[in-house]
């Protein structure tokens, strides 16, 4: 049986686990949040999560992990077959990653934890590739009716996990309505979040988020 290793608030954390739940595999979650203490780095060689234990040792990073449990375990498939669309689908997610998740992480400690405020350059440069970032993705989307086309995809995912994040840093940053700007793009959020598998996840989110809170917030106060 895997065992993921992270924590429930973390959205990376979630892509993995909600792959794992769409494909129907069994795995145990091991507690464990991002530090350099000699236990977290005998599992995670940077001392991050998630980190995914399988029989052989232990693999890290959320896109390799993914690509490691669609490689081994394709019947419940996450990619298409079709090794062009397969790679569209792999670009669209990561250009949620790079262009969406990552400018918009650059604001999460004054936006998401209450902690001191987003230095203006970095706030500008957030908001400048955010408004990029989701003109990309409404150029890449097909919405027909999920992100790369008729099956739910590893795109989803990222999208999940990403796009309603980006929108509450640029609603309350920048009084920017990001995601109603790409037609479509509220609506499969909202199919999304009601599949089984991610009420699951958003519930042990909920469950977790206020210890979260207090452990991110005395380091990002001001």
């Amino acid at each position: 049986m895997f065992k993921l290793y992270g924590f429930a608030s973390s959205n990376y954390f979630n892509m993995v686990k909600l792959a794992l739940l769409e494909k129907q595999l069994p795995f145990d979650v091991v507690s464990m949040h991002g530090c350099q203490n000699p236990e977290t780095l005998a599992v995670s060689a940077r001392g991050k999560v998630p980190v995914l234990q399988t029989e052989e040792g232990f693999i890290s990073e959320t896109d390799v992990i993914l690509r490691y449990l669609e490689d081994t375990h394709p019947q419940i498939p996450l990619l298409p077959a079709d090794p062009f669309r397969r790679a569209q689908v792999w670009t669209t997610a990561k250009e949620i990653e790079l262009y969406i998740e990552l400018p918009a992480r650059l604001c999460y400690v004054e936006v998401l934890f209450g902690g001191r405020a987003t230095p203006e350059a970095l706030k500008a440069k957030a908001r400048r590739d955010l408004i990029k970032g989701f003109a990309a993705l409404a150029r890449r989307a097909r919405f027909s009716p999920f992100l790369a086309g008729t099956e739910f995809t590893l795109a989803d995912i990222y999208f999940l996990y990403s796009a309603d994040l980006a929108q509450q840093v640029g609603e309350r940053l920048f009084g920017l309505n990001l995601i109603d700007e790409v037609s479509g793009a509220r609506d499969l959020l909202e199919r999304l979040n009601e599949r089984p598998s991610a009420r699951i996840v958003a519930a042990d989110r909920e469950a977790d988020y206020p210890a979260f809170l207090e452990r991110v917030r005395p380091a990002g106060s001001a």
